[in-house]
């Protein structure tokens, strides 16, 4: 099973991201530390040269790491035929402990790594790098986690035994049951509906006043959070019940597969891609006054507003026609 194809994939992948990560960390630490642009000294042009070096390693190796959330979830759903009683990837993340909890911290490092490189693309583009240090300490508070992360898919792979009988995902996500047992699931339906509208459409709402008036962008931000918190949730209240035409199932991972038309793939890259734009121009907004961003930022942020707006009104668009076109109907 280690000689999967994906899992190799996976596994060169995430040594790869840790290893660059491991080989950053010094002259993150010097850049730091020591950055000075006014200095004409030897160490200053030294550490501009590494900068130059290690922002693009990062960069590639963050991208990487983007992707790979939904090659390791892809990789989950084809090894569910591996294991007795796993019908998705919802079965195989749970044959052992460190199936769900390196989904989870995927799922934080997509985030972060997104707004990293988010900043880090504001900052080299401006000549003097008024960011430098800023993206350097939220690099080095990050890099543990991308290395928890490679140890934890680690372990999930190498004790991966196929003679384990896991639970399918009928037990894990039914509405009146989560991976926690006996806890109840979410949000009733109907309040889980009103709420998941109202969010989304505040959140779209404000979001097409912050990108014609240049200004907003912060609300949107925490706006783009809740819409990303809350579209969750209802996926696991409402959203997969009408997919699947079934009022007790709602497994996230079903609708990743052929007789749902992929559309988990659909409503997961435009939520995740929606949540990650939306607060990445936020948290843009506190450097807007500084010298050499006071015309990049506005400019990216607009173009980040509107990437969250389309992201989320397909999304929803998505979600309103599977609703409409199911033949479930509940009260």
């Amino acid at each position: 099973m280690l000689f999967h194809p994906t899992i190799l994939a996976l596994y060169a992948g995430s040594l790869m991201v840790s290893f660059l990560v491991l080989y950053a960390l010094p002259p993150t630490w010097q850049v730091w530390r020591r950055w000075d642009l006014n200095s004409g000294s030897e160490e200053q042009l030294t550490i501009e040269r590494k900068t130059y070096l290690i922002s693009t390693l990062l960069a590639y190796a963050f991208a990487f790491e983007l992707l790979s959330l939904f090659l390791y979830i892809f990789t989950a759903e084809q090894l569910h035929t591996y294991f007795v009683g796993a019908m998705c990837a919802a079965g195989s993340l749970y044959v052992n402990a460190y199936g769900y909890p390196t989904l989870i911290l995927r799922l934080i490092n997509f985030l972060l790594v997104g707004l990293w490189l988010i900043v880090n693309y504001v900052d080299n583009r401006a000549p003097d790098y008024p960011l430098i240090r800023k993206k350097y300490l939220f690099f080095l508070l990050l890099a543990p986690l991308i290395l928890l992360e490679t140890a934890l898919q680690a372990g999930y792979f190498l004790q991966l035994k196929a003679d384990v009988i896991t639970s399918c995902c009928g037990s894990l996500f039914s509405t009146d049951r989560t991976l926690i047992p006996d806890t109840p699931n979410f949000l009733p339906q109907f309040p889980a509906r009103v709420i998941f509208y109202t969010v989304m459409g505040v959140t779209i709402g404000w979001g097409s006043y912050a990108y014609r008036q240049g200004r907003g962008a912060v609300l949107f931000s925490g706006l783009s959070a809740l819409a990303l918190l809350v579209s969750v949730m209802s996926i696991f209240s409402f959203i997969s019940l009408y997919i699947y035409e079934l009022p007790s199932h709602a497994c996230p991972f079903c609708l990743l597969k052929p007789e749902y038309h992929y559309v988990g793939y659909v409503l997961y890259l435009s939520l995740l891609g929606g949540g990650l734009t939306g607060i990445g121009a936020g948290i843009l907004s506190p450097f807007r006054n500084i010298t050499g961003l006071a015309v990049i930022i506005p400019a990216l942020q607009k173009k980040l507003i509107l990437t969250a707006l389309i992201l989320f009104v397909m999304f929803a668009a998505v979600v309103t026609f599977q609703i409409v076109r199911s033949n479930l109907v509940l009260s």
